[in-house]
């Protein structure tokens, strides 16, 4: 293991060398964590190796419950329960060292959502983060769709370096001047200032969601995008705040014939009349907008039959889906439920073309897993930039890579306890019974406080981004 500095006073690096481990020429990975507290966002940063932070116990709020990247991964957004967004911003100059390109600092924070009291309903609803949508660069500045539990709002992060000055009815410090007092006309002068980003909120898309949202998805046309709860699809345009279009409702007559619920929902790449939904029975619909305005009838149905040599009484819970990701290309889906990441290939719905065991070892835990309702976690997965690659997490800060061309998977950990200097960081294995070897660790003693959910996947660049509690690990394929 060496310890590089990344030319900053605010990070450091660590390259694990497992040369043969992770296929496709990649030698290693840098890692950059990032730790998320109530502290000043300057003083948020801080060292890998140096900083031990085991004694600090993470907030409720502090606990990072999205990430994105834009679509040049020159931008990394996350947000919190606390309602925050910390925007991360690529170092220009690192771009072209290869070595240090996966440096990432502050770029902006803001409150994005405030805790909210529903009066009719008696309900509070909470500040925390659930999704986090860019929207397509147009101009300078940046566009990103925002959502708690309820509220949607769309975000523009712009920068000024100039401000203007010799204002006739006004004084440089604000105050308005007295007209009897203006003698001459000037004409006001843009003067360089220091750079400053703005975020500041453009659209609020309210009163929409009886439900829990938990999707939120850009059409490709960049004018409309969809938003999902438990029972609904609504497809809203950007421009528009006070009304959308409910396209999807399942929610029966009688309450009490409910048998499933909407888990999440993402429009095609590609083809703006498409768009995927995912239920808590492990079914995938796709509905076509051209067919019907109402897509309660959908035009495909990916559903694997289930092995009755693996029916148990665990069986609906594990086979929800908890995300569901198109690739770049379009051509195929991803789908995580509890234990696997299934690839579907668009074109047969009847079982995926791919399936990757997560953590299999689990299967003999799911009694005590539903007992501390760890068997609800939801976890998501993400696609490389060229979709041969996918990554999800997983339990003890665990997360997976499989590699779909060369049928190669890894299982690599993000702590800093075992992130030391000089130290070779290797791949890690779990053995689920009998003789454990040396390097494994025993399925019993996992932590299943220590979870990584949350997983982003640079679009361009073999960049990954994983989230436990409230850090944020940025890791790179180290190049020579």
């Amino acid at each position: 293991m060496h310890l590089l500095p990344i030319h900053s006073s605010i990070s450091y690096a660590l390259i694990p060398r497992h040369p043969n481990e992770l296929g496709l020429g990649l030698t290693g990975w840098l890692v950059v964590v990032f730790t998320n507290n109530t502290t000043p966002i300057e003083n948020r940063l801080s060292y890998l190796c140096i900083s031990n932070r085991n004694d600090v116990v993470a907030h409720t709020a502090d606990i990072i419950s999205t990430l994105e990247f834009n679509h040049t991964g020159e931008l990394l957004a996350t947000g919190d329960k606390g309602g925050r967004i910390v925007i991360f911003q690529q170092e220009i100059e690192n771009k072209r060292q290869p070595q240090y390109r996966s440096e990432y600092n502050v770029y902006s924070t803001f409150q994005s959502h405030e805790p909210e009291f529903d009066y009719l309903k008696s309900l509070e609803i909470e500040e925390k983060i659930n999704k986090i949508r860019w929207i397509p660069q147009k101009n300078a500045a940046h566009f990103l769709l925002s959502t708690n539990d309820k509220t949607i709002k769309l975000w523009k992060i712009s920068e000024r370096d100039k401000r203007p000055e010799g204002y006739n009815l006004k004084e440089e410090d604000g105050r308005y001047r007295d007209p009897s007092t203006v003698t001459s006309l000037r004409v006001p002068v843009f003067r360089p200032m220091d750079l400053m980003v703005e975020a500041s909120p453009r659209k609020v898309f309210a009163n929409a969601h009886t439900y829990h949202i938990n999707s939120v998805s850009v059409n490709s046309d960049n004018e409309t995008y969809l938003s999902a709860d438990d029972l609904r699809i609504n497809l809203w345009h950007l421009e528009i705040t006070d009304r959308s279009f409910n396209i999807v409702d399942i929610k029966p007559a009688n309450m009490e014939e409910l048998t499933e619920v909407i888990t999440a929902a993402e429009f095609h790449p590609h083809q703006c009349n498409t768009f995927v939904y995912s239920s808590s029975k492990g079914t995938i619909r796709m509905c076509d907008m051209r067919a019907s305005a109402l897509c309660d009838k959908h035009s495909k149905m990916f559903e694997e039959p289930e092995d009755p040599s693996n029916r148990s009484f665990f069986s609906e819970i594990i086979s929800s889906i908890s995300d569901v990701k198109f690739s770049h290309s379009g051509r195929y889906m991803m789908t995580r439920d509890y234990l696997s990441v299934k690839i579907w290939d668009l074109n047969m719905e009847s079982k995926p073309v791919e399936t990757y065991q997560v953590h299999e070892y689990l299967r003999s835990k799911l009694c005590s897993l539903y007992e501390n309702d760890c068997i609800f976690d939801k976890f998501e997965c993400c696609w490389n930039g060229n979709d041969s690659m996918v990554m999800t997490g997983s339990y003890n800060n665990f997360f997976r890579m499989f590699d779909r061309d060369h049928r190669w998977d890894v299982t690599l950990e993000a702590s800093r306890e075992n992130s030391k200097p000089f130290q070779v960081i290797k791949p890690r294995k779990v053995c689920a019974g009998g003789k454990r070897k040396k390097d494994e660790i025993s399925v019993d003693s996992l932590d299943f406080n220590k979870k990584i959910l949350h997983t982003a996947w640079h679009p361009q660049d073999s960049i990954i981004v994983v989230a436990t509690t409230n850090n944020l690990y940025i890791f790179q394929d180290k190049m020579n």
